[in-house]
Protein backbone atom coordinates (compact mmCIF):
# COMPACT_ATOMS: atom_id res chain seq x y z
CA UNK A 1 0.00 0.00 0.00
CA UNK A 2 1.42 3.65 -0.77
CA UNK A 3 2.20 5.59 2.07
CA UNK A 4 -0.02 8.16 2.96
CA UNK A 5 0.92 11.66 2.96
CA UNK A 6 0.18 13.91 6.06
CA UNK A 7 0.34 17.13 6.46
CA UNK A 8 0.85 18.89 10.50
CA UNK A 9 0.04 22.73 10.92
CA UNK A 10 2.05 24.11 13.81
CA UNK A 11 4.57 21.09 13.61
CA UNK A 12 7.60 22.75 14.92
CA UNK A 13 7.18 21.89 18.27
CA UNK A 14 4.47 20.67 21.38
CA UNK A 15 1.62 18.32 20.26
CA UNK A 16 2.25 18.69 16.52
CA UNK A 17 6.19 18.11 16.58
CA UNK A 18 4.60 14.72 19.08
CA UNK A 19 2.23 13.75 16.04
CA UNK A 20 4.57 14.44 12.96
CA UNK A 21 7.71 12.68 14.85
CA UNK A 22 5.31 9.79 15.46
CA UNK A 23 3.86 9.50 12.17
CA UNK A 24 7.14 9.56 10.27
CA UNK A 25 8.59 5.96 12.99
CA UNK A 26 5.19 4.35 11.50
CA UNK A 27 6.25 5.07 7.55
CA UNK A 28 4.33 8.10 6.74
CA UNK A 29 5.12 10.85 4.48
CA UNK A 30 4.95 13.96 6.92
CA UNK A 31 4.88 17.74 6.14
CA UNK A 32 5.20 19.93 9.12
CA UNK A 33 4.62 23.80 8.81
CA UNK A 34 6.04 26.83 10.87
CA UNK A 35 5.21 30.50 10.73
CA UNK A 36 9.11 30.85 10.64
CA UNK A 37 11.12 28.64 8.86
CA UNK A 38 14.11 30.65 9.50
CA UNK A 39 13.88 29.76 13.25
CA UNK A 40 13.99 26.00 12.84
CA UNK A 41 16.98 25.72 10.72
CA UNK A 42 18.24 22.32 12.42
CA UNK A 43 15.03 20.70 12.43
CA UNK A 44 15.21 17.18 11.32
CA UNK A 45 12.07 15.55 12.79
CA UNK A 46 10.35 15.33 9.20
CA UNK A 47 10.23 18.12 6.46
CA UNK A 48 9.08 21.24 7.76
CA UNK A 49 7.21 24.24 5.49
CA UNK A 50 7.25 27.26 5.89
CA UNK A 51 2.99 28.31 6.46
CA UNK A 52 1.03 30.94 7.89
CA UNK A 53 -2.97 29.73 8.56
CA UNK A 54 -3.79 33.26 9.00
CA UNK A 55 -2.12 33.94 4.97
CA UNK A 56 -4.36 31.77 2.10
CA UNK A 57 -1.39 32.59 -0.24
CA UNK A 58 0.83 30.61 2.07
CA UNK A 59 -1.21 27.94 2.43
CA UNK A 60 -1.53 27.65 -1.72
CA UNK A 61 2.17 27.68 -2.03
CA UNK A 62 2.82 25.08 0.70
CA UNK A 63 0.20 22.55 -0.85
CA UNK A 64 0.99 22.97 -4.29
CA UNK A 65 4.49 21.96 -3.21
CA UNK A 66 3.23 18.67 -1.41
CA UNK A 67 1.19 18.01 -4.39
CA UNK A 68 4.17 18.03 -6.90
CA UNK A 69 6.17 16.29 -4.65
CA UNK A 70 3.73 13.50 -3.71
CA UNK A 71 0.99 13.72 -6.11
CA UNK A 72 -1.74 13.61 -3.27
CA UNK A 73 -2.51 14.68 0.46
CA UNK A 74 -4.23 12.16 2.63
CA UNK A 75 -4.48 13.62 6.23
CA UNK A 76 -4.92 17.11 6.70
CA UNK A 77 -4.41 17.64 10.74
CA UNK A 78 -5.15 21.15 12.04
CA UNK A 79 -2.84 21.66 15.01
CA UNK A 80 -1.76 25.21 14.66
CA UNK A 81 -3.43 27.51 17.38
CA UNK A 82 -2.82 30.42 20.27
CA UNK A 83 -3.79 30.56 23.80
CA UNK A 84 -5.08 33.37 24.95
CA UNK A 85 -6.59 34.35 28.48
CA UNK A 86 -7.79 37.40 30.58
CA UNK A 87 -10.91 38.67 31.98
CA UNK A 88 -13.09 39.05 28.43
CA UNK A 89 -13.83 43.15 29.48
CA UNK A 90 -10.40 43.94 30.35
CA UNK A 91 -8.83 41.68 26.44
CA UNK A 92 -7.95 43.86 24.16
CA UNK A 93 -10.47 43.28 21.10
CA UNK A 94 -7.44 42.70 18.45
CA UNK A 95 -6.20 40.38 20.95
CA UNK A 96 -9.41 38.35 20.43
CA UNK A 97 -9.21 38.71 16.40
CA UNK A 98 -5.77 37.76 16.60
CA UNK A 99 -6.63 34.59 18.23
CA UNK A 100 -10.08 33.90 16.43
CA UNK A 101 -7.11 34.41 12.95
CA UNK A 102 -5.43 31.51 13.60
CA UNK A 103 -7.89 28.86 15.96
CA UNK A 104 -10.73 29.12 13.71
CA UNK A 105 -10.33 31.02 10.13
CA UNK A 106 -6.65 29.38 10.73
CA UNK A 107 -8.46 26.14 9.94
CA UNK A 108 -11.23 26.94 7.68
CA UNK A 109 -8.55 28.14 5.55
CA UNK A 110 -6.52 25.10 5.32
CA UNK A 111 -9.74 22.67 4.95
CA UNK A 112 -11.19 24.77 1.90
CA UNK A 113 -7.29 24.92 0.79
CA UNK A 114 -6.91 20.82 0.82
CA UNK A 115 -10.71 20.07 -0.24
CA UNK A 116 -10.28 20.39 -3.59
CA UNK A 117 -7.29 17.94 -3.93
CA UNK A 118 -8.96 15.08 -1.54
CA UNK A 119 -12.16 15.63 -3.80
CA UNK A 120 -10.87 14.62 -7.05
CA UNK A 121 -8.47 11.63 -5.10
CA UNK A 122 -12.11 10.57 -3.91
CA UNK A 123 -10.16 10.11 -0.54
CA UNK A 124 -8.72 12.05 2.45
CA UNK A 125 -8.76 12.88 6.46
CA UNK A 126 -8.99 16.55 8.33
CA UNK A 127 -8.50 16.22 12.09
CA UNK A 128 -9.32 19.02 13.70
CA UNK A 129 -7.37 19.64 16.78
CA UNK A 130 -9.51 21.55 19.35
CA UNK A 131 -9.62 20.88 23.08
CA UNK A 132 -11.50 19.98 25.92
CA UNK A 133 -11.63 23.61 26.83
CA UNK A 134 -13.81 24.02 23.53
CA UNK A 135 -16.67 21.88 25.18
CA UNK A 136 -17.35 24.68 27.88
CA UNK A 137 -17.01 28.66 28.42
CA UNK A 138 -14.11 28.35 31.61
CA UNK A 139 -13.32 31.42 33.43
CA UNK A 140 -10.21 33.66 31.77
CA UNK A 141 -10.36 31.39 28.97
CA UNK A 142 -13.62 32.33 27.65
CA UNK A 143 -12.00 33.19 24.20
CA UNK A 144 -10.09 29.99 23.67
CA UNK A 145 -13.07 27.75 25.07
CA UNK A 146 -15.07 30.01 22.28
CA UNK A 147 -12.78 29.67 18.74
CA UNK A 148 -12.24 25.94 19.93
CA UNK A 149 -15.51 25.17 20.26
CA UNK A 150 -16.49 27.10 17.03
CA UNK A 151 -13.91 25.06 14.28
CA UNK A 152 -15.68 21.94 16.21
CA UNK A 153 -19.17 22.76 15.03
CA UNK A 154 -18.12 23.95 11.74
CA UNK A 155 -16.34 20.27 11.47
CA UNK A 156 -19.74 18.41 11.93
CA UNK A 157 -21.36 20.79 8.81
CA UNK A 158 -18.10 20.36 6.68
CA UNK A 159 -18.32 16.43 7.52
CA UNK A 160 -22.05 16.21 6.36
CA UNK A 161 -21.51 18.75 3.20
CA UNK A 162 -18.65 16.44 1.85
CA UNK A 163 -19.89 12.65 3.00
CA UNK A 164 -20.31 12.36 -0.87
CA UNK A 165 -16.66 12.73 -1.56
CA UNK A 166 -15.13 9.94 0.45
CA UNK A 167 -13.81 12.87 2.65
CA UNK A 168 -13.91 12.03 6.47
CA UNK A 169 -13.59 14.93 8.88
CA UNK A 170 -13.15 14.87 12.99
CA UNK A 171 -11.90 16.71 15.68
CA UNK A 172 -9.46 15.22 18.42
CA UNK A 173 -10.10 17.27 21.83
CA UNK A 174 -6.89 16.97 24.58
CA UNK A 175 -7.09 17.87 27.74
CA UNK A 176 -4.03 19.24 29.28
CA UNK A 177 -0.64 17.88 27.69
CA UNK A 178 2.93 19.41 28.11
CA UNK A 179 3.74 21.90 25.55
CA UNK A 180 5.42 24.78 25.60
CA UNK A 181 1.63 26.78 24.34
CA UNK A 182 2.18 29.22 27.24
CA UNK A 183 5.23 30.70 26.01
CA UNK A 184 3.55 31.51 22.78
CA UNK A 185 -0.29 32.31 24.83
CA UNK A 186 -1.63 35.96 25.12
CA UNK A 187 -2.27 37.00 28.50
CA UNK A 188 -3.81 40.52 29.22
CA UNK A 189 -1.92 42.24 32.11
CA UNK A 190 -2.76 41.17 35.73
CA UNK A 191 -3.68 44.39 37.57
CA UNK A 192 -4.09 44.37 41.27
CA UNK A 193 -6.47 47.36 40.91
CA UNK A 194 -8.89 45.57 38.73
CA UNK A 195 -11.99 44.21 40.07
CA UNK A 196 -11.17 40.61 38.45
CA UNK A 197 -6.99 40.97 39.51
CA UNK A 198 -6.78 38.47 42.29
CA UNK A 199 -9.17 36.18 40.72
CA UNK A 200 -7.25 36.29 37.31
CA UNK A 201 -4.07 35.79 38.83
CA UNK A 202 -5.05 32.65 40.73
CA UNK A 203 -7.00 31.19 38.01
CA UNK A 204 -3.64 32.08 35.43
CA UNK A 205 -1.36 30.11 38.10
CA UNK A 206 -3.66 27.02 38.26
CA UNK A 207 -3.71 26.79 34.24
CA UNK A 208 0.03 27.12 34.21
CA UNK A 209 0.44 24.15 36.69
CA UNK A 210 -1.88 22.29 35.12
CA UNK A 211 0.34 21.93 31.67
CA UNK A 212 3.41 21.66 34.21
CA UNK A 213 2.18 18.58 35.54
CA UNK A 214 0.24 17.13 31.80
CA UNK A 215 0.97 14.28 30.46
CA UNK A 216 3.65 13.30 27.46
CA UNK A 217 1.79 14.71 23.73
CA UNK A 218 2.98 11.47 22.70
CA UNK A 219 -0.46 10.10 23.59
CA UNK A 220 -2.36 12.40 21.42
CA UNK A 221 0.40 11.23 18.47
CA UNK A 222 -1.09 7.42 19.40
CA UNK A 223 -4.80 8.69 19.10
CA UNK A 224 -4.09 10.83 16.16
CA UNK A 225 -2.68 7.06 14.11
CA UNK A 226 -6.04 5.36 15.59
CA UNK A 227 -8.00 7.59 14.00
CA UNK A 228 -6.06 7.41 10.79
CA UNK A 229 -6.18 3.68 10.89
CA UNK A 230 -10.28 3.50 11.61
CA UNK A 231 -12.40 3.47 8.13
CA UNK A 232 -15.34 5.58 9.50
CA UNK A 233 -13.56 8.02 12.36
CA UNK A 234 -16.33 9.53 14.94
CA UNK A 235 -17.42 12.89 14.81
CA UNK A 236 -15.25 13.28 17.70
CA UNK A 237 -12.85 12.10 19.99
CA UNK A 238 -11.12 12.94 23.76
CA UNK A 239 -7.96 12.36 25.02
CA UNK A 240 -6.60 13.32 28.26
CA UNK A 241 -6.74 12.60 32.06
CA UNK A 242 -9.62 10.65 33.16
CA UNK A 243 -11.34 13.41 35.26
CA UNK A 244 -10.57 15.94 32.40
CA UNK A 245 -12.79 13.59 29.85
CA UNK A 246 -15.27 12.61 32.41
CA UNK A 247 -16.21 16.89 33.13
CA UNK A 248 -17.61 16.02 29.43
CA UNK A 249 -19.32 13.18 30.42
CA UNK A 250 -20.43 16.02 33.47
CA UNK A 251 -21.62 18.88 31.22
CA UNK A 252 -24.11 16.88 29.50
CA UNK A 253 -25.32 14.80 32.25
CA UNK A 254 -26.06 17.69 34.92
CA UNK A 255 -28.20 20.78 34.76
CA UNK A 256 -26.27 23.80 33.90
CA UNK A 257 -26.31 25.43 37.36
CA UNK A 258 -24.93 22.36 38.74
CA UNK A 259 -21.81 22.34 36.42
CA UNK A 260 -21.39 25.57 36.51
CA UNK A 261 -21.08 25.40 40.15
CA UNK A 262 -18.46 22.93 39.98
CA UNK A 263 -16.09 25.04 37.77
CA UNK A 264 -16.29 27.72 40.39
CA UNK A 265 -15.41 25.59 43.11
CA UNK A 266 -12.71 23.98 40.77
CA UNK A 267 -11.20 27.78 40.36
CA UNK A 268 -12.13 28.97 43.75
CA UNK A 269 -14.11 31.31 42.42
Amino acid sequence: MERKVVLITGGSSGIGKAIGTYLKSKGFAVYGTTRNLGNHTDFDAFELLQLDVRIPESIRVAIDLIISKEGRLDVLINNAGVGITGPIEETPHEEILKSFDTNFHGPLHMIKAVLPQMRMQKSGLIINITSIAGYMGLPFRGIYSASKGAISLVTEAVRMETKGFGIHLTTLAPGDFATNIAAGRYHAPINKSSPYGNAYDKTLQMINDDVDNAGDPIIVAKKVLEIIKTDRPKVHYKVGAFMQKFSLVLKYLLPDKVYEKLLLNHYKL
